[in-house]
C-alpha cells in the first residue's frame, strides 16, 4: 500500500524541511530534478530523442527546468515552454532559469507544435492549485493531451486535485508521474488513473517522521 498525504501535510512538511530543517529549497529542487531525470531515463515507455518541457513559473516549474539542464549536459535534444507571467515567478525558478540560460537550452512558444517533440514534461502546476485552470495554461493541457508525444509529469499531473483526484477544469493526463516525497492522497483514487499514469515515488530527503517511512 502507497502511503500518502494530503497537500496541506505536503506544504507543512515543505515548509519544515526548509524552515525548521534548513535544508535549502534549491538543494531540495536539485534532487528532485536529478530523481526526475534518472527515472525518465530509466522508463522504457518514454523516447527522449527530442523533449519539451512545460513550464509554470512556480518551482513545480523550477523542478522542470532542473530536468531540462540534465537533459541538456548529457546530449539530449530539449526545449522549454515557459507559460505564465516571469514577474511572478519564484525565486529559485528565476536562479534555475538562469542556469538554464547559461547552458543556451532553446526556448519555445504558444503556437510550437507538439506533435514535434517525442516526450512533453508537465511541470506548470504543483499539488497546491487551489481554483480551475484556465487561459495560457488550460490552452497548453489541452494542446498537450492532444498531441502525440507522451507525457511525464512532475509531482502531479497539472489540474488534477491532490485531495480528491479530479480535474479542476481540465488537467494532464500523463504516461507517467514523478511524484515527490510521497503520493498526495488523491493521485491513487481509480478516477486519477488516467491522468497519473505510472506513479514514480521520489526520496529527496522530505520525511514525516525522522527516516523515510513509504514503502
Amino acid at each position: 500500500m502507497v502511503q500518502t498525504i494530503s497537500v496541506e501535510e505536503s506544504r507543512q512538511l515543505d515548509d519544515k524541511t526548509i524552515n525548521q530543517i534548513g535544508i535549502p529549497s534549491m538543494v531540495l529542487m536539485e534532487r528532485a530534478g536529478l530523481k526526475i531525470y534518472d527515472d525518465m531515463r530509466n522508463n522504457s515507455d518514454l523516447d527522449l530523442n527530442k523533449v519539451l518541457i512545460l513550464a509554470g513559473t512556480g518551482n513545480n516549474g523550477g523542478d522542470g527546468l532542473v530536468v531540462a539542464r540534465l537533459l541538456c549536459t548529457h546530449g539530449y535534444d530539449v526545449s522549454i515552454l515557459t507559460v505564465g507571467n516571469p514577474d511572478h515567478a519564484s525565486e529559485d525558478h528565476v536562479s534555475q532559469q538562469k542556469i538554464c540560460d547559461y547552458y543556451q537550452i532553446p526556448k519555445t512558444f504558444m503556437d510550437a507544435d507538439f506533435n514535434k517533440y517525442t516526450t512533453l514534461v508537465d511541470a506548470l502546476f504543483g499539488s497546491g492549485l487551489s481554483r480551475n485552470v484556465g487561459g495560457d495554461f488550460a490552452t497548453v493541457i489541452d494542446k498537450a493531451n492532444a498531441s502525440t508525444a507522451k507525457i511525464h509529469a512532475i509531482d502531479i499531473p497539472s489540474g488534477l486535485n491532490g485531495d480528491t483526484g479530479k480535474a479542476m477544469g481540465t488537467a494532464i493526463k500523463a504516461d507517467s508521474t514523478s511524484t515527490i516525497a510521497y503520493a498526495k492522497a488523491g493521485m491513487v483514487k481509480p478516477n486519477a488513473q488516467p491522468y497519473v499514469g505510472k506513479l514514480l515515488i521520489d526520496d529527496i530527503g522530505i520525511y514525516k517522521g525522522n527516516t523515510f517511512d513509504n514503502e
